[in-house]
């Protein structure tokens, strides 16, 4: 599973969120992406970085057309979050 850290260079919060996935012994799952190089995330996400998000396929059966759907689910966790608050999100979302 991948966890993306939404961060743009010297934002100081964003270096301090990556230091707690750091400290949650995370660091191999996360890729951090700059929002300065896209306009959709920076739209999305230029006041409320540092993000940090997890997406996963679902596979959900629609029962009026019988047939199999997959759909993006999304959990994100936005700033302002300490350790306690990151730690139960990553239980939250499937890292111990």
């Amino acid at each position: 599973m991948l966890i993306t850290l939404y961060s743009t260079e010297g934002c100081h919060l964003c270096e301090q969120a990556y230091r707690l996935l750091v400290e949650a012994g995370v660091e191999e799952h996360v890729k951090v992406i700059d929002i300065a190089f896209d306009d959709v995330l920076f739209l999305r996400y230029g006041v409320t970085i540092p993000v940090v998000s997890i997406s996963s396929a679902v596979s959900t059966a629609v029962v009026e057309t019988a047939s199999d759907d997959s759909t993006l689910s999304i959990s994100e966790l936005g700033w302002p979050f300490d350790r306690a608050d990151l730690a139960v999100w990553l239980k939250n979302n499937g890292f111990n």
